[in-house]
C-alpha cells in the first residue's frame, strides 16, 4: 500500500517548495502564526501573498460571450439607427427654408428625430447598467423597450409624411417649392430604420434568453436558495427597472408637448418645464427610499405617482376631447403623443402596484441584499474581502474544524 503524501509534499506540487509551511503576516514576514485549524493549516498550502488578489475594476466590462453579444448588438443597432436618423435630419434641414423653421411641420420633424436619437443613446446607457447590475428584469425590459422603438419608428414615418404634406401646402404659410422632392429621398431611410430595429429586437430577445440563465445563477448565489427572498428581490428589480423606463417616456411626452403643441398658456408651459427636474429627483429618491425601506418616503412617492397618473389621463383625454381649436393644436403630434401618453399611463399603473408590493416587503430581510446595487460574482471575490482583520494579508482563514459531512459550494 502506497504512503499517503505529506502536507509538505502536496505544498511542493503546488509550487510552494519543500520548506515547512510558514504563513505570512500583513508585512509579508513569517512572524504571524495562523489560526489553528484554518483552511491552509489543514491542507498544508501556502497562503496567498499580500496584494496577490485581483482588484475589482472601477468600470464594468462584459465578462462572458452573451454579455458581450448583448452589448455589441445594442451598440451596432444604435450606430446604424443613429446614422439613418442623422442623415434624415440633415437632409431635411438642408431643404428647410429660413422662413419655415418655426412652421409646425418643421418643428414636428425636428422634435421626432431628436427624440429618437436620444432614445437610442439612452438605450445604450440602460444596456450597460443592466449588464453591470446583472438585472435580468431590466434586460427583458430592454427587449420590450426595443420593440417600443420599433413602434415609434413606424409612427414616426407617418408623422414625418404628414408634416411634409403640411409644408407642401401653400395655405399653411410654408414655401412648398423646396419640399416636393424631400419625401422620395427620405422614404427609403425611414423604411430601413424599422427593419434594422426589428432585426435587433430578434437578436436581443435571443441573447436575453441566454442571459437569463447566466444572471439567474449569479443572483441565486447572491441571495441564497430562499424562494421567498428571491421573489422579494425580483420585485425590487422590477421596480428599479420601471423607474428607468418611466423617465424616458415621461420625458418624451413632455418634450413633444413643449415643442410641437401650439398655443399653450405660459403657466402650463412653465409648470411642464419645472416638472422635468422634479421628476428626475423624484425617481432617484424613489430608488433611495426603497433601498432604505422608508415607509414615509414610499408613501409620498406613491401619492406623487397617483397625481402623475391623473395628469397623463387628463392629457390623453384632452388630445381628442378638447374644443375644436385645441384639437387642432394637438394635430401635428397627435399619434406620437397618444403613444407616449398611453405607454406612460400603463407604466405608471404597474409602477404604483409594484411600489406597494415593495413597501409590503420592508422589514423582511431584503435590505442587506439591495444596499449594494451591483451583484458580485462570488467566484471572482478577492481574498482581501476580509480587509481589516488579521487574515487580509494572506494568513490562514479561520474556517473552523472540519466536519464529517462533505458539502459542495
Amino acid at each position: 500500500m502506497g504512503k499517503t503524501p505529506s502536507h509538505t509534499a502536496r505544498s511542493s506540487i503546488l509550487g510552494g517548495g519543500a520548506r515547512a509551511y510558514q504563513p505570512l503576516d500583513r508585512n509579508g514576514s513569517t512572524s504571524y502564526q495562523p489560526y489553528e485549524g484554518g483552511y491552509h493549516d489543514r491542507q498544508g498550502l501556502v497562503p496567498p501573498a499580500a496584494g496577490a488578489s485581483a482588484k475589482e475594476s472601477m468600470f464594468y466590462m462584459p465578462s462572458s460571450k452573451w454579455t458581450w453579444s448583448f452589448f455589441g448588438v445594442a451598440v451596432v443597432q444604435a450606430a446604424i439607427a443613429l446614422g439613418l436618423e442623422a442623415y434624415v435630419f440633415a437632409e431635411f434641414r438642408t431643404h428647410l427654408e429660413d422662413n419655415d423653421v418655426s412652421h409646425d411641420g418643421a418643428r414636428t420633424i425636428s422634435t421626432y428625430l431628436s427624440l429618437f436619437i436620444f432614445g437610442f443613446l439612452y438605450q445604450i446607457v440602460l444596456v450597460y447598467d443592466a449588464l453591470r447590475l446583472k438585472n435580468t428584469i431590466q434586460v427583458i425590459g430592454l427587449c420590450i423597450y426595443n420593440a417600443g422603438l420599433l413602434v415609434y419608428a413606424a409612427v414616426q414615418m407617418s408623422q414625418i409624411h404628414d408634416a411634409i404634406t403640411q409644408l407642401l401646402n401653400p395655405g399653411q404659410g410654408a414655401q412648398p417649392g423646396m419640399y416636393k422632392d424631400v419625401w422620395p429621398v427620405l422614404w427609403p431611410f425611414l423604411v430601413a430604420l424599422p427593419c434594422v430595429i426589428a432585426l435587433g429586437s430578434v437578436l436581443l430577445g435571443y441573447i436575453a434568453w441566454k442571459l437569463y440563465d447566466e444572471f439567474a445563477w449569479s443572483i441565486y448565489k447572491h441571495i441564497s436558495a430562499d424562494l421567498r427572498m428571491m421573489r422579494r428581490y425580483m420585485t425590487y428589480q422590477i421596480y428599479i427597472s420601471l423607474l428607468k423606463f418611466d423617465f424616458f417616456f415621461f420625458l418624451g411626452f413632455t418634450v413633444q408637448f413643449l415643442f410641437v403643441v401650439n398655443h399653450t398658456t405660459k403657466v402650463e408651459t412653465f409648470l411642464t418645464i419645472a416638472a422635468i427636474p422634479i421628476t428626475i429627483i423624484l425617481l432617484f429618491m424613489a430608488a433611495y427610499w426603497t433601498r432604505r425601506e422608508s415607509y414615509i418616503g414610499m408613501s409620498a412617492t406613491i401619492v406623487v405617482y397617483l397625481g402623475a397618473l391623473a395628469y397623463f389621463l387628463f392629457k390623453l383625454v384632452r388630445i381628442y376631447a378638447s374644443d375644436s381649436a385645441r384639437v387642432i393644436d394637438y394635430q401635428p403630434a397627435r399619434h406620437s403623443l397618444t403613444t407616449f401618453a398611453a405607454i406612460t399611463v400603463l407604466l405608471l399603473v404597474i409602477t404604483i402596484v409594484n411600489a406597494c408590493w415593495c413597501t409590503s416587503n420592508f422589514g423582511k430581510g431584503l435590505k442587506p441584499h439591495v444596499q449594494k446595487r451591483r451583484v458580485e460574482d462570488p467566484e471572482a471575490k478577492p481574498y482581501d474581502q476580509y480587509a481589516g482583520n488579521a487574515y487580509a494579508a494572506g494568513g490562514a482563514y479561520p474556517l473552523g474544524p472540519v466536519g464529517g459531512r462533505v458539502s459542495i459550494d
